[in-house]
């Protein structure tokens, strides 16, 4: 589905018309979503960033994105505040609307690991943690979306799960879930914002087991060009899609 979205223009790769947007990257860690802001702060958008917590890995991804140059005017708020719940991840989307005055880009990232795995086995197990992982992220994308309504703001909302290569059949049943629970959330919500000019599209672990010939991504780099040609004008038209990444994230703890 990815290819098919951006083959009519592959050469496509700097979008003028994102410079200055106000976007939102949530779930920033040492192995996931360093690609996907660095491709918007490469296009001089204003940035507000949320990472899991206050370690070095933490401080670098600052570091790297502050030396972007643009030869705009983007700009770079980093928070560090976990979103362990339905609760915080609703003061940090307020928080993060506010900061620019609103948002036209919102990008959640949701990273699940070895650890995650191991701690699911029973299918109770496998859906409290699929529960638990998505719960900020649907929240953040229901308040941002509230956000842009009230301010008359067209935008793109995109959450990502990025996760292993499965393994085992307690993972397959992990991905299978998370694949239904996002693809729901992002038909259900699409709809619901559709006549206000919202786009919601989302990218997940296909829903089958074997993905030979099917287009999946497979690195972030290619998830941060496609982040990159929703939010252009040329994704205008795309809402309520969900595009497959397999084996993205790494197995680390």
């Amino acid at each position: 589905m990815y290819m098919s979205v951006i083959e009519k223009d592959p050469g496509a790769t700097v979008y003028p018309e994102l410079a200055g947007a106000r976007v939102l990257v949530t779930g920033l860690s040492a192995g996931a979503g360093l690609d996907v802001a660095r491709a918007f702060a490469e296009h001089g958008c204003r940035m507000v960033l949320q990472a899991d917590g206050h370690g070095p890995e933490v401080v670098a991804i600052g570091e790297v994105l502050a030396q972007v140059d643009t030869g705009a005017s983007g700009e770079i708020r980093m928070f560090s505040d976990r979103l362990t719940s339905g609760e915080t991840a609703v003061k940090f989307a307020q928080t993060a609307a506010q900061a620019y005055g609103g948002l036209e880009v919102v990008v959640n990232l949701v990273s699940f690991s070895a650890a995650d795995f191991a701690g699911a086995q029973s299918m109770e197990e496998i859906e409290g943690l699929v529960s638990a992982k998505l719960l900020p992220m649907t929240l953040l994308t229901r308040v941002a979306a509230n956000r842009m309504r009230l301010t008359m703001t067209e935008g793109l909302l995109l959450n990502v799960i990025l996760m292993p290569e499965v393994m085992t059949s307690a993972e397959r049943a992990v991905a299978g879930i998370a694949r239904a629970a996002i693809a729901a959330l992002t038909r259900g919500e699409a709809q619901a914002w559709a006549g206000e000019a919202l786009r919601i599209n989302a990218i997940a672990p296909p829903g089958i087991v074997d993905v030979g010939g099917v287009a999946c991504l497979d690195n972030e780099a290619d998830i941060a060009a496609l982040a990159l040609h929703l939010a252009s004008k040329r994704g205008k038209r795309l809402s309520g899609l969900v595009f497959d990444a397999s084996g993205v994230a790494s197995r680390g703890c």
